[in-house]
């Protein structure tokens, strides 16, 4: 059987434009015959339903069965079967593969489903500090498909949740923090992030797992680092300076309360000699005056006569004299001719 091509368009003008209706093609085709038309037909259909009905599935995935559009079930790795020509449609969701999706710079990488995609997020990285201050901060989030049937079903867009719920996690971070400690606890800050971000997902039912938030190196805009630069440096000067101060204070301090402890020290031995000192003459007097009261005239003349031993050798030269001496200068030559 020939296809009258001309004939054919003619009919189709004569419809208005309408193309052949499908019981009008299968009229057609009953009158065309060839040799083993039935049994060709009936092997090609096996052959296109063997290889739409069997596949496999990686170790690393998961198969999600869908059936006219609905989902069935989720198939293991290994070799599987399904209705075939098209009846039942197999999606393979990698589960222990770990994405990579990176903010903050010139050009967003996204690796999403086995494909890249790009989007110019330079803006992205802009964030206000607490401190009113703003911010570079990049970050890259790696994460991994835990739930398939959320991953797929759940959520319209995986990707631009992910995408505006990372922004949105990191900016609330940041803006409870100032710009020295967005600068230098970036560890503190992907923690954090990771955390709100996750719960944000699982909130979403995104069927997504963050493994980790990486952040990069954080910085000021260009147009202000030189004067962020310098009030960097003023702060390192004044911390350098306090440092000294306190090392000084440190030396000073305990050494001067060393002395000042020496000193008390002193104070209290000297005290403590003199009133050990106070007290022995007040009980020797005590003494003396016992025994004076017992014999007034013997201790009376002891104590003149012990007065008179501790005074005689102090006074020098002594002479005793009489008392009907009338004249003393003769006395006063007395050893100066034998040069005494």
């Amino acid at each position: 059987m020939n296809w009258d091509w001309d004939k054919l368009k003619e009919q189709q003008q004569q419809r208005g434009g309408v193309p052949p209706q499908m019981n009008e093609l299968f009229d057609k085709m009953k009158n065309f015959h060839f040799p083993g038309g039935p049994i060709l037909i009936a092997a090609l259909l096996v052959v296109v339903s063997a290889f739409t009905t069997v596949y496999t599935i990686d170790r690393n995935e998961v198969g999600v069965v869908q059936r006219f559009g609905k989902y069935i079930r989720t198939t293991q790795p290994g070799l599987n079967f399904k209705l075939p020509l098209g009846i039942e449609k197999v999606t393979k969701v990698p589960l222990r593969r770990v994405f990579n999706k990176e903010f903050g710079s010139n050009l967003d990488l996204t690796v999403s489903r086995g494909q890249y995609s790009s989007s110019d997020t330079s803006s992205t990285a802009l964030m206000l500090t607490g401190d009113l201050n703003v911010g570079l901060v990049p970050w890259i989030v790696q994460y991994r498909i835990k739930e398939p049937y959320n991953y797929l079903f759940k959520v319209q867009n995986v990707d631009r949740l992910l995408s505006d719920m990372s922004e949105a996690s990191m900016r609330l971070v940041v803006g409870d923090r100032s710009i020295n400690e967005v600068i230098s606890k970036r560890e503190e800050i992907a923690v954090a992030a990771r955390e709100i971000l996750q719960a944000e997902l699982d909130n979403a039912e995104a069927g997504i797992h963050i493994k980790t938030i990486e952040m990069k190196r954080t910085n000021v805009p260009t147009p202000v680092q030189p004067s962020f630069n310098e009030v960097n440096q003023a702060v390192q000067d004044k911390e350098t300076m306090i440092y000294q101060a306190k090392e000084d204070y440190n030396k000073a301090i305990p050494a001067a309360r060393g002395e000042a402890e020496r000193t008390v020290k002193a104070a209290e031995g000297y005290a403590l000699e003199r009133i050990n000192q106070a007290e022995g003459d007040a009980d020797r007097f005590l003494s003396v005056y016992t025994e004076y009261v017992k014999s007034e005239d013997v201790t009376k003349r002891r104590m003149y006569l012990e007065t008179l031993k501790d005074v005689f050798p102090k006074l020098g030269k002594k002479y005793i004299l009489d008392a009907d001496q009338k004249n003393l200068l003769p006395l006063l030559n007395i050893g100066k001719e034998t040069g005494e």
